[in-house]
C-alpha cells in the first residue's frame, strides 16, 4: 500500500505543499538514476573504465544537443551496472530520493537489453530491483512496481524475446523507449498485442521528438494504457480531444524536455496548454541526475515558470495516481490523501 503524506506546518509555502502532497511517479528510468558519485563507485567495484576523470567532469558532460547525444552518455553509464548489488543500490537510491520528494508510489522502468547483451544475467537485474522495491516498501512505506522497457531501435523479434524472458516475473507493465525517429510505434504492433494478450499493462514513449502521428499510432495501433511524454499531441486537435475524452494519462517530463531541447525553456513548455485542454497530465523526472532534478524539482520549476496554483499542483498529483497501474481501491485512497493535503494546506495558509 502506498503511504500517505500530509502537511501540518502553519503558513506552509507553495513549495512546501509541493514537497508534502502525496504523488506518484510514473516515468523514471533506473539506468538514468545513477548519480555521478555512484557511477564512479560502481565503476570501481566492477572494474569498468569510464571516459570521465571524476564526477565533476561527468556532470559537465550533461550538455545535450538532443535525445541522441543524451542516449550516447546514458548507454555508456549503463555499463557500470553488472551485479545484483548494483541494481539494488541504484534502485534503492532512487526510491530514497523519491520518498523525500513526497512520492508514495513509483513505477520505474528498466531496459534489460542494455545489460543482457553484455552477458549480465537477467536474474541479477531482476533480483536487485525487486529486493530494493521490497526493502523500500518496508523501510520507507513507498510502494513500487517495475516496468520493463524494450528498445525501439531494435527489432520486434528482439522485443518478443524480452517479453518471453520476463514472463515469470511480477512486473506491472511493459513499455518502449529510445530514439523515436525512424522507429514509429507501428513497428511494434504485434509485440504490444502480445503484451496485452499476456495481461500486461502497456505504455510507450511517443511524441517527444516524434510527431503527433506517433501518439496516434500508439493510441490506435498499440492500444496502450498510457503515453510517455506525448507533448506533440497538441499539433493534432482531434487527437487532443480523443486523449482528453478517454482520460489517457500522459507522463510529461518538463526538465527532461528542456535539457533535450524539445522545448527552449520551461516558460515555453506546453504543460499549461495540456492542462487547459483537459488532458490527464502527470509530472515526472525521466532521468533525474542527467536532467537537473527529481520529481519535486519538476513540480517546483514548473510552478515558478508557469505560475501553477495549489489547485493545479493538486490536480497533477491526483492525475499521477489516476494514471498509475495501482488497484482501484489504492488509487481512490491516494486521491483522497491528495485532497486532504490540499484542504489542510488551504487551512494553514488562511
Amino acid at each position: 500500500m502506498a503511504s500517505e503524506v500530509t502537511t501540518s506546518t502553519p503558513g506552509a509555502s507553495l513549495e512546501e505543499f509541493i514537497l508534502r502532497v502525496p504523488k506518484a511517479e510514473l516515468h523514471v528510468h533506473l539506468e538514468g538514476c545513477i548519480e555521478p558519485e555512484m557511477m564512479f563507485r560502481l565503476a570501481a567495484r566492477n572494474g569498468v573504465p569510464l571516459r570521465w576523470s571524476d564526477p565533476d567532469e561527468l556532470r559537465a558532460a550533461y550538455r545535450f544537443t538532443g535525445l541522441a547525444s543524451f542516449l550516447d552518455l546514458y548507454f555508456a553509464g549503463c555499463r557500470v551496472l553488472v551485479q545484483e548489488r548494483d541494481f539494488y543500490d541504484v534502485t534503492l537510491d532512487y526510491l530514497r530520493h523519491a520518498h523525500g520528494d513526497g512520492v508514495t508510489h513509483a513505477e520505474v522502468f528498466i531496459g534489460p537489453q542494455s545489460f543482457t547483451e553484455r552477458g549480465v544475467p537477467l536474474d541479477a537485474l531482476m533480483q536487485g530491483v525487486f529486493h530494493a522495491l521490497r526493502d523500500a516498501a518496508r523501510e520507507l512505506g513507498i510502494s513500487g512496481g517495475l516496468l520493463i522497457s524494450v528498445h525501439r531501435h531494435r527489432t520486434e523479434a528482439d522485443a518478443m524475446a524480452v517479453l518471453e524472458s520476463v514472463a515469470p516475473w511480477a512486473v506491472v507493465g511493459i513499455g518502449m523507449g529510445g530514439a523515436e525517429r525512424g522507429n514509429p510505434p507501428s513497428k511494434f504492433q504485434r509485440f504490444f498485442a502480445a503484451c496485452r494478450d499476456r495481461g500486461f499493462r502497456t505504455t510507450v514513449h511517443a511524441g517527444e521528438e516524434g510527431p503527433a502521428a506517433y501518439v496516434r499510432e500508439a493510441l490506435e495501433l498499440l492500444q496502450v494504457d498510457r503515453i510517455d511524454h506525448g507533448n506533440a499531441c497538441l499539433d493534432d486537435p482531434a487527437l487532443v480531444q480523443e486523449l482528453a475524452e478517454r482520460s489517457v494519462p500522459l507522463t510529461v517530463c518538463p526538465l527532461s524536455n528542456v535539457r533535450l531541447q524539445v522545448v527552449p525553456s520551461l516558460d515555453d513548455h506546453p504543460l499549461r496548454r495540456m492542462l487547459e485542454a483537459g488532458l490527464r497530465v502527470t509530472l515526472n523526472s525521466d532521468d533525474p541526475p542527467y536532467f537537473g532534478g527529481y520529481v519535486a524539482e519538476n513540480y517546483r520549476q514548473c510552478a515558478r515558470s508557469l505560475n501553477l496554483t495549489a489547485d493545479e499542483i493538486a490536480l497533477l498529483a491526483r492525475n499521477s495516481f489516476l494514471g498509475s497501474f495501482l488497484p482501484d481501491a489504492e488509487v481512490a485512497r491516494s486521491v483522497a490523501a491528495v485532497d486532504a493535503c490540499l484542504a489542510e494546506w488551504r487551512a494553514s495558509t488562511g
